[in-house]
């Protein structure tokens, strides 16, 4: 069965994380993705946080599954030459260098439109136009800058980075929403155009709960926040801790037998108050006055989930859940990361997935996240450096044994 992506073909000068985030989906969605990587050193990642010495990190197979990779060095003529014919061929170039990175290279969007009119380049940044355009930006910065940060943690502590990388990754997917909006835009122009998607803004919209809560804060206190109503509200969102950015009190609960993670997560809604007063033996609260309505509620919450707490220590977050669900109380159980590469439901529907490698054996990655019911997903290895390179010379820039050779001598590949 085709994949959706099929005949697209993407230039993939991207490296570390933001970028291959975003290439390795187009590539499980069927694209044939180049990885384009300097001869002899390739990503950077490929040595950094290795658990096994000289053989690719875990933090490069798992950004890079289901791509082609050639080496090409673009400060040899040679080279320069190699790449300007994938140009030519190719359907998408993504890259996350710095700013002017690829003019310097002489490679500028003007002279890449003169050689494909049809190419979406599609650039991932730190930050947008602005003062901070030469900035670096590393995934905890554009946290930090994005607004994430300053809402995450408890009072009481410093600024908290989040451990999904809603920074790196999270501007990967945007960027993917990017590439496959100006593919199908050029099915009605025939051109191709420029996108960019910069980390300080992905991570902004991606906290837009707070930047509401922002605005909201000028009518008086956020009700929902634990802060409410103990501690005074200063003039910017406060740190949320664990509560719910939906507006229904939340709060993560311990449970047996009470380990670092035996916590499940509890949403209290307004309509599962008598079910859950009544699963918990404390039925007597359903129509009381100081706690029958959600207001009545909100001076009481510490101890409402205080006396949810005693019921869920008394179960395991497994049986807490499943006892929660009876009675539809919104709950999660927090899953750690050994929990969820072991878990059964995942792998069963891909994913969480087991794929060979040529040097290290297995290893376990996340699988796509996008379903499509005409479109399934073969999750392959990565490749190893160089790999592809006389294929892709051969198949897409024309050159024989004499110019492979020829271009190996001139240090090019």
């Amino acid at each position: 069965m085709a994949q959706a992506l099929n005949g697209i073909r993407v230039l993939d000068m991207t490296h570390v994380q933001m970028g291959p985030s975003a290439t390795q989906i187009l590539a499980w969605l069927g694209a044939d993705v180049i990885k384009v990587e300097l001869p002899g050193r390739g990503d950077i990642t490929r040595q950094q946080l290795r658990d096994l010495p000289d053989i690719d990190s875990l933090y490069f197979t798992m950004l890079n599954c289901n791509k082609r990779s050639i080496t090409i060095n673009t400060k040899t003529d040679t080279g320069r030459a190699i790449f300007r014919k994938l140009i030519e061929v190719c359907d998408v170039l993504v890259e996350n260098f710095a700013p002017g990175a690829m003019d310097r290279q002489g490679f500028s969007w003007d002279v890449i439109q003169t050689i494909n009119p049809r190419l979406i380049y599609a650039s991932g940044k730190g930050f947008g136009s602005g003062p901070f355009v030469d900035c670096k930006a590393y995934e905890p910065v554009a946290q930090a800058m994005g607004g994430a940060m300053s809402t995450t943690g408890w009072d009481d502590g410093p600024p908290t980075a989040t451990g999904a990388q809603v920074g790196d990754s999270g501007t990967g997917m945007h960027l993917v929403a990017a590439v496959l909006a100006a593919l199908f835009q050029r099915e009605q122009t025939g051109r191709g155009q420029r996108v960019e998607v910069a980390m300080q803004d992905a991570v902004l919209n991606l906290c837009r709960v707070k930047l509401r809560d922002q605005q909201r804060l000028a009518q008086g206190p956020l009700k929902e926040y634990p802060q409410y109503p103990h501690q005074p509200f200063g003039e910017a969102v406060p740190r949320s801790g664990n509560a719910s950015g939906g507006g229904h009190p939340g709060k993560a609960l311990r449970c047996r037998p009470g380990g670092p993670n035996d916590y499940i997560y509890v949403v209290m809604q307004a309509q599962v108050w008598e079910p859950l007063m009544t699963l918990i033996g404390r039925a007597e609260l359903v129509g009381h006055p100081e706690y029958a309505t959600p207001e009545a509620r909100l001076p009481h919450l510490d101890e409402c989930f205080a006396m949810v707490e005693e019921w869920t220590q008394q179960h395991t977050k497994y049986e807490a859940m499943r006892l929660l669900n009876e009675v539809n109380v919104p709950c999660g159980p927090v899953l750690d990361m050994r929990e969820l590469l072991d878990d059964e439901s995942l792998a069963a529907r891909g994913m969480m997935v087991e794929v060979e490698h040529p040097q290290r054996g297995s290893f376990k990655t996340v699988g796509c996240p996008l379903q499509l019911s005409d479109s399934p997903v073969e999750v392959k290895t990565s490749p190893q450096l160089g790999q592809h390179t006389e294929e892709i010379l051969r198949e897409l820039v024309g050159y024989g044994d004499k110019e492979i050779e020829a271009a190996q001598a001139a240090g090019a590949i």
